[in-house]
């Protein structure tokens, strides 16, 4: 049976790595795309140190819904999501350790006649890339759920989209990463690049110095923070999500779901991932003022899923981004891993929202409940971008909230563009510079 294990800064280091002199690239972050992106670098022979403030998928990496979906991104991260879900069919057997990657199906369920249309034009989308995505009626909703009630007008079904188990399959990727080569230690923050004249020649970390050409940074919520200690503006804010896992219950779905009012996805361990879909809170601190003109047209259309919230987050953050001396404690070793408490209205809306549209599940006990801290970007779509400045710096960010499916794809990706590959894939959408260069932010959002 899979056990769910969310991390913590008091959960015991397992990666330890000794500090190497010189690598070729420093990866910064552990999260699934930080390793992705490691392993793919040792499977092209390339000296790698992976360096975790924290935990390896110690905050959202391990905290997400696990599903790995085609079904609803935006037409620019499509390419790359079907190369991931390749990898991702054939990766337990490569690295020979269970990830709990199953092909079970991917569900979006509307209620209303908006959702519907919503759904609807979705489908173009799924056509332009050949997916099997399909409409479904609200009977066959009900067939396919088994429910005896019609709460769903309609549906759209991608039957190949699958889920995996977050708290496993980051681990254990890791540990095949280490196999190839790979260098990862956990409690090694980097304070800093050490750049002179222009030239990146290695990091700071809180255990010394590493000689490298090449760094990328895949640092989640923390993506900005880092970018802004050497001047590159990389708008980004966090929001956190709540989420709730039950006891095993008798099986009625075996994939994902989601509707405006719910989320849920089967587990290996025999229960059921919950969530409110699209609800989610942001606690203001002072890169909320510093980005707000960005993140307008985004507010302007999720105001009513997200909650605004005045905190101590506020006054903890004031000064993170004053540039630090790389020989003294940085905020990433102040706050090891991002674990905040979840929302006890939420998990109590999620139990009401059961009730009225899945009571298969109305009665299962929540055995577990936890948030993350979801990173975004005011298009809400990632940024994989050299920085321009400072060449040989590489920036993977933005991906929190629908990062964990395209993980391995998106790992391979930036690996090939760390080694000088042809690329296959276009990734102009994703550059730094759409946020600077004057032109209108473009939301990437869909179903």
């Amino acid at each position: 049976m899979v056990v769910w294990m969310i991390l913590n800064e008091n959960s015991p280091i397992t990666f330890k790595d000794t500090l190497p002199r010189e690598v070729d690239v420093v990866v910064i972050g552990a999260g699934i795309i930080g390793i992705s992106i490691a392993y793919f670098l040792g499977k092209q022979g390339k000296k790698v140190l992976v360096c975790e403030k924290g935990r390896v998928a110690g905050e959202q990496s391990s905290r997400n819904w696990g599903w790995v979906r085609q079904q609803g991104r935006h037409s620019s991260e499509l390419p790359i999501m079907k190369e991931s879900l390749r990898i991702w069919q054939g990766l337990a057997e490569e690295i020979g350790e269970d990830l709990g990657f199953r092909q079970c199906g991917c569900l979006y369920l509307a209620e209303t006649d908006a959702m519907e249309q919503e759904n609807e034009d979705w489908l173009d989308i799924a056509r332009e890339h050949s997916l099997d995505t399909k409409s479904l009626s609200g009977r066959e909703v009900q067939s396919l759920l088994g429910q005896k009630d019609k709460y769903w007008k309609s549906a759209i079904y991608t039957a190949s989209d699958g889920r995996a188990e977050p708290s496993i399959a980051v681990p254990r990727l890791a540990r095949a990463a280490q196999r190839l080569g790979v260098k990862i230690i956990e409690n090694c923050a980097v304070r800093s690049l050490d750049v002179v004249a222009g030239k990146l020649s290695g990091v700071h970390t809180e255990l010394g110095r590493v000689e490298a050409k090449q760094v990328v940074s895949a640092a989640g919520a923390w993506s900005s923070l880092f970018a802004g200690h050497h001047n590159i503006a990389l708008p980004q804010l966090r929001v956190k999500g709540t989420v709730a896992r039950t006891e095993p219950v008798a099986d009625f779905f075996q994939g994902n779901a989601a509707s405006e009012n719910i989320a849920f996805r089967r587990r290996t361990d025999g229960g059921y991932s919950i969530a409110l879909a699209d609800q989610s809170s942001h606690s203001i601190i002072p890169d909320s003022f510093r980005y707000l003109p960005k993140f307008l047209p985004l507010l302007k259309k999720s105001y009513r899923d997200v909650s605004l919230k005045f905190d101590r987050s506020f006054f903890k953050e004031i000064g993170y981004r004053a540039k630090k001396n790389p020989t003294v404690v940085s905020p990433f070793e102040r706050n090891r891993v991002l674990s905040p408490k979840p929302d006890q209205s939420m998990l109590k809306q999620m139990r009401e929202n059961l009730r009225t549209h899945v009571p298969e599940l109305a009665n299962a006990a929540f055995v577990e409940s936890w948030a993350g801290m979801i990173e975004t970007t005011p298009d809400v779509l990632p940024i994989v971008s050299e920085a321009d400045h400072i060449k040989g710096f590489y920036m993977v960010s933005g991906l929190s909230g629908h990062g964990f499916g395209i993980g391995p794809g998106m790992g391979k990706v930036v690996a090939d563009l760390i080694c000088g590959r042809p690329m296959e894939y276009d990734l102009s959408r994703f550059k730094l510079d759409r946020f600077h260069d004057g032109s209108p932010i473009k939301l990437g959002m869909s179903a």
